[in-house]
């Protein structure tokens, strides 16, 4: 399966012409901080959780967590921080 964004280093672009359904609950191996590069009407969900805006403010999403983006407009720059 693809994967809804570019990736350079440590951040992810996800790109407004990607279809809405490929942004889908998914779970990481490992616990990471996500941070939003610029103001944006993007949302993050933890599971059991209600969305949540992105606009730079830091979050964090323990492994194993089940958790999506939900499509905004425009293009949206993550800075993904991996917790060891």
């Amino acid at each position: 399966m693809a994967r809804p964004y570019i990736e350079q280093e440590d951040i992810r672009t996800f790109l407004a012409a990607s279809p809405s359904a490929e942004f889908v609950w998914h779970r990481d191996r490992e616990d990471r901080w996500i941070k939003s590069l610029d103001n944006t009407d993007w949302k993050f969900q933890l599971d059991n959780k209600t969305p949540t805006t992105l606009n730079k403010e830091k979050l964090f999403i323990p492994k194993e967590t089940y958790h999506r983006l939900i499509k905004g407009t425009g293009d949206l720059k993550l800075k993904v921080i991996k917790v060891n």
